[in-house]
Parts: C-alpha cells; structure tokens; sequence
C-alpha cells in the first residue's frame, strides 16, 4: 500500500503487553499519544492532532472502532480487548473511508467469530495492586451460517499518585469493557456483520496534576511551594471520574462479479462525568467540573471494484452528532492578581451549558490504474459538506447559596443566578480534498512511491466561551511524501521509509489568557497560525539469526510556525514551537527465541524508547516542556508445544522515569502551571489458556 502506515497483528500486541492506546506510541514513528486531562485521547501524528478536551472541537487524528468513527476525545483512548490488529496511518486520510481527518487514523479492528470453536482466558497481576482478567470465546451459532464471538475484560489498578489531602491514591482505575459479534454468512457472496460493544470507567478518583509553579492561597495569604515528588498531589476537588461508552455498528458486504457493495451503519453512545483539580492545592481555588452526553449517528455506503488494470473505492458519507454538556467553575477562593503582591478575593461558582448538532456529509473516491507493469497511478478526491449548531448559555451561582453541578443544572435560568449569558450560532464549512500518487514497482521485494494530499477539517465555535460567539475557521493541510518499501536479503530484512513535508493552515488553537481591561480568566480557542513541517520515518525489522531479531523504529520532526498570534494580536512565532513535536522518537528492541523441545518455547524481547525534547502547551513553556528521555522495557514469555498455555511477564519504565506526558499553563490566571506524568515503573505477570 503506498501510504506510511504500520500495522500491528494481535500477536504483536500481546507480545509488547499493549493494554490501551497510549502504549502504542513507542511502536510508531512520529506518533504522540497519551490520555489527557479529562480522559481524552491526546494523538498527534507528525505533530499535527488536537489538545483540548472539550467537546465543541474535532479531533485531528481520527479514531476508529470497527471501522466507525469516534466523534469525541472523551471515550476515545480504547482499552486493548480481543484486537485483531490495530493499524496507525500517517498522513490526511478521507478518500479510502470514513471522515476526513487531517493528521492520520488509528485504526481498531476487533478479532471476528470463527467458524471453529475458540476461545481464552486470561489473568494478570501487577504491581499498584494491578488485577485484570479477559475472556473470549468463538464458534459457530448455525452450521456454516451464523458465527458468534463475545470478549469480556476487567481491569482495576490504585493510582499512580498519593493525594495528601484525602490520604487516597489519585488516578486509580476501575474498568468493564465487553463485546460481542455476530458474523452471519447465508452464501458465498454475502455477509452481514453485527457488533455490540460497551465500556465502563468508574474510578474512585480522577486524575490530578502535580503543580510545576508556586501559586498563590487566598486562605493562607500565602504562596504555596511546589512538591518534589510528581506523584504526590494536594487536591480537594478530585472525587468524580465517570466515562461510559456503547455502540451498535451493522456491516453487509455484497460481492457481485468484480463489484463489491459495503454499507456501515452504527450509532453511539458516550456519557463523562468529571471533577478536576486544576489548582493543585486544598483550597477551592480552581476546581472544574465537566459533564458531557454524546451521541452518534454513521452511515457508510461503498462501492469497491478490481480489475486486471483497475481498482476503486468510492463511497458516500454521513455522520451526525449531538452533544450536551454542562461545565464550569466551583472555585470560591478564585483571586485576581492586582499586581504588587496584592490579590483580589473573586469568587467564581459557574456553570456553562451547551447544546451542539454536527452534520457531515460526504462524497469520495480513490482510483488506481496500472499503467504499466511497473507503474501505478492513484487519483483520488473528496467533498465534504459539515455543518455546526450550537446553542450556549452561561450563568454565575456565586453568593446564591448554590455551589455543585447538580444543583446549578436544576436551576439553571430560572432567575436565581445571575449574569446570564448566551448566544445561538451556526455555520456551514465545504471542501474539496484531492489524492494523488505515483507507485513504482521497483522490483518484486522494492516499491517506491509519491504522493500529495489536502487534508480538511472543519471549524466551530469556541464552546467555553459563552458571552458571545467566538468563531474558528477549518483548517487545512497539504502533505507531501515519498516513501519506499522492501524486503531485502532474502526477505531477512524488512525496510520501509518515507519523508515529507507538510504546508498547515489556519491552526486551530487552544490557549489560555487574561482579559488586559477587566483581568478576568479567557479561555480562548482561535485560528492563530502557519506551519511548515518537515520529517522521515524508518521502519526496519531484520532477522539476524534463526532466533535473533532486531525491531527498529525511528522518526524525525522539524520546522514550525510561520505566522503565530499570540496575546493581544502580537506576532510571536519565532518564541513558539509545536506542540507534541519531539524532533526525534523511536524504538530499538531485540526478540531473542529459546526453543525448549517438549517444554514449548521462551521469548525475550528487551527493548528502549526515546522522544527528545517536547513543548506540552501552546504558550511553549520551558517549565512545563519535557526534555528529551528514554525508557527502556523488558518482556518475557513463555509458550506451551501445543501452544495452549501462555505465560508472560512484563516490565515498562523499568528505570522509574519520571517524565510529563501533557501539561496545562494557567500562568495567566491563577497564575500556576500545572504537568500531567506519565506511567511510572509497572511489572507484572499474565498467564494465558486458549481453547483450541
């Protein structure tokens, strides 16, 4: 296929004791991905995605569960259960499937009822009093006809961090995730595919950041030092992490001749309820809470067609979503800095309501002629109609006696708050996306290939703002690549490679800052710039011994913005860098196979990852950037002859790196920066059975 993209089996996944996500981002060049603040999935490729967390947005890396899109960050960062393979492309996508996504696709697919009877079951422990089970099991309903599958996980850990001020661990986790498929196959040339699938995250705490700055104590009139250890935190408004998720999606695939007919219907479902500390102390100086209700509507018709000297994909698109939400402050002894060392007590009890409809429609289509033995050309295109409706009201609760979500949702308008605040807006976006590509077939082992492509996504309103409507427009992407791939030395060495150049757009922005007049907290999400990008990206995988393989990964990032507009309209690209950009990240691991006769066989895979420096924010704070680390990793499994009995054990961040995954400058207001850390050092064992 002449796209970058790398693809992982389930095998593989097992191996590397891939259990969400997040654990991908060492297996793939120029991938950033990680959990957010408010249980998003933060994914940046080629340092192009999306930061904030809230719903009035599009992701820019698209997420895909079965071949349906995920509309929202939150319900997005997928547990690893029963996979089938799990595929990261690189680059604009939106002329092969789905919707346009401007910075790549991560792509699920879930393991398919077999015909034969299967199954397993699987327990691991670790340590943070890791327990985790899953289960799955396969065979036909109906006699070559109707096959079934159904996978169950269950996962809890205490948390990573000690929360003086409970005396809890922070971050903990609790999760259920199930589902179940129906593959119905009444003839050769039909099918109909049916899967069901649900989660549950209910922890007892949600995630709390450990505070990088010193910040300011209306209670004490003092400032507050920073703590030493990253995983100690001091937080009172922690105590509600709710994410719930389920899905339906119908495939029916028709073969007809050289035609293939394919419809993807699916409806989703998301509720996330949360409280985040984001002052980072005891005192109620910042606590945010947001409650969120999504649901989704695809529907997906294609037509896929081969010849000797032809292939084409085209289809039809649509996608509707609604999202409810409600979000605010409950920070009482919120203070606006005067200047001087003096702070003026505010106190902020708010509550911002919002209603918002998202309609896309498109059409696409990617075709591919043979024009010589040798030679392939791709042309592609897509048009894309969205459109965004939103409805937003805003009201203050402070001094009303009123100071919890529920109780600002139940009253809400009705005259007991005051300085109310809203507007109702809607806009329309259109886009042509065009494809095209050159493949060369080298030789039967080599295949060289260049391609351009636009990637669109569409705009929106800021959805934190509620005092007026505060536009964005879409953005836009031109990529440029070539790439090439083998399979050298007697296929003892796989080698793919690409580089390209990225022309971006009209960036959509999240940052935060202080109104210069009134000295009040903005949330702002604009258009604020250009970029240009520039990288390569190596894959290679060689077999050097009959048990000895070596995996190497490696990608490189440059360049930056062009234009930037920071506060107050000034022009400040040459003092910011992209976010989620590390000039360098990769993987080197070794496989080193035992074969034990009659006792089955052992598997060693030992192995280092590196990211060089990264900025976390917009504002490209040096306190909050992460400078350039290694973690290094170490896994051993052991398998029975008849391949029945499976026993792993497993070591992540084996050196207990301390190091920050995302972060949240509020320097402007309150007036403290905020760093999220990443998973320290984790062990554990997993024992295996399948049923064969």
């Amino acid at each position: 296929m002449p796209i970058a993209v790398t693809a992982l089996s389930s095998s593989e996944l097992e191996q590397y004791q891939i259990q969400n996500l997040g654990q991908l981002e060492a297996l793939v060049p120029n991938l950033n991905l990680h959990v957010g603040d408010a249980a998003n999935a933060v994914v940046y490729i080629r340092g192009v995605g999306q930061l904030d967390s809230i719903s009035f947005n599009d992701p820019g890396v698209g997420i895909y569960l079965d071949d349906v899109y995920l509309g929202r960050a939150q319900g997005a960062f997928l547990d690893v259960v029963d996979p089938q393979q799990i595929e990261v492309l690189r680059g604009p996508q939106g002329t092969l499937y789905g919707r346009n996504t401007i910075g790549g696709a991560v792509k699920f697919t879930s393991a398919r009822p077999s015909d034969s009877p299967e199954g397993y079951l699987s327990l691991m422990a670790g340590n943070f009093n890791q327990r985790g089970v899953k289960a799955s099991l396969t065979g036909p309903l109906v006699e070559d006809q109707l096959a079934g599958r159904f996978a169950i996980a269950k996962n809890s850990r205490d948390g990573f961090s000690f929360n003086q001020h409970t005396g809890q661990h922070d971050y903990d986790k609790d999760s259920l995730t199930w589902r179940g498929s129906l593959l119905y196959t009444p003839t050769d040339d039909f099918s109909a595919y049916l899967v069901l699938d649900g989660s549950n995250q209910n922890p007892d705490f949600s995630r709390t950041p450990h505070r990088e700055t010193p910040i300011y104590s209306l209670p004490t009139g003092d400032f507050l030092p920073v703590g030493d250890d990253p995983f100690v935190v001091n937080a009172n408004f922690n105590d509600r992490e709710e994410l719930r998720t389920k899905g339906a999606a119908l495939t029916l695939d028709y073969q007809w001749q050289q035609s293939t007919f394919k419809s993807i219907s699916a409806y989703r479902e998301m509720t996330y309820r949360t409280h985040l500390d984001l002052d980072g102390t005891p005192d109620a100086s910042f606590g945010i809470y947001s409650y969120e209700d999504q649901d989704q509507l695809s529907q997906e018709l294609q037509w896929l067609y081969r010849s000797e000297r032809l292939s084409l994909v085209s289809g039809l698109f649509y996608f509707k979503e609604n999202s409810w939400s409600l979000g605010g402050a409950i920070a009482p002894d919120f203070f606006v800095p005067l200047g001087d060392g003096i702070f003026f007590p505010f106190p902020v009890i708010s509550a911002g309501l919002r209603d918002q409809t998202n309609t896309s429609h498109a059409i696409y289509s990617n075709l591919t002629m043979q024009l010589s033995e040798q030679l392939s050309m791709t042309l592609g295109a897509r048009w894309t109609s969205e459109k965004k409706q939103v409805s937003n009201r805003g009201e203050e609760f402070a001094g009303t006696g009123i100071d919890t979500p529920q109780g600002m949702k139940a009253v809400f308008g009705s005259g007991i708050g005051h300085s109310l605040t809203g507007y109702d807006a809607s806009q329309r976006w259109n886009d042509f996306s065009p494809r095209a590509v050159l493949n060369y077939q080298y030789s039967s082992q080599t295949m060289l290939y260049s391609s351009i492509s636009k990637g669109f996504k569409s705009g929106g309103f800021n959805g934190r703002l509620t005092s007026f409507a505060q536009p964005y427009d879409p953005e836009t992407l031109w990529s440029y690549e070539v790439g090439v791939k083998s399979l050298l030395l007697s296929q003892q060495l796989r080698l793919n490679s690409a580089l390209f150049f990225n022309d971006y757009k009209n960036f959509q922005l999240s940052r935060f800052s202080i109104d210069q007049d009134t000295g009040a907290f903005l949330s702002l999400f604009e258009n604020a710039g250009k970029a240009s990008t520039y990288g390569a990206e190596l894959e290679l995988q060689a077999l050097l011994s009959d048990s000895l393989t070596l995996n190497m990964n490696l990608g490189y990032l440059a360049g930056g913005y062009d234009e930037l507009l920071g506060d107050f309209e000034q022009e400040v690209s040459d003092e910011r860098e992209l976010v989620n950009a590390p000039r360098w990240n990769g993987r080197l691991g070794l496989d080193y196979w035992f074969d034990l006769g009659s006792h089955g066989s052992l598997s060693l895979n030992a192995g280092v990852s590196i990211k060089s420096k990264t900025y976390l924010t917009v504002s490209s704070s040096e306190v909050l950037a992460q400078p350039g680390f290694a973690l290094y990793d170490l896994y051993l499994s052991w398998q029975s002859l008849d391949e029945q009995w499976q026993l792993n054990l497993f070591g992540k961040n084996l050196t207990d790196k301390r190091y920050r995954q995302h972060g949240f400058d509020l320097s402007a207001s309150p007036g403290v920066q905020l760093g999220y850390y990443g998973d320290p050092r984790t062990f554990g064992v997993q024992l295996t059975y399948r049923y064969f």
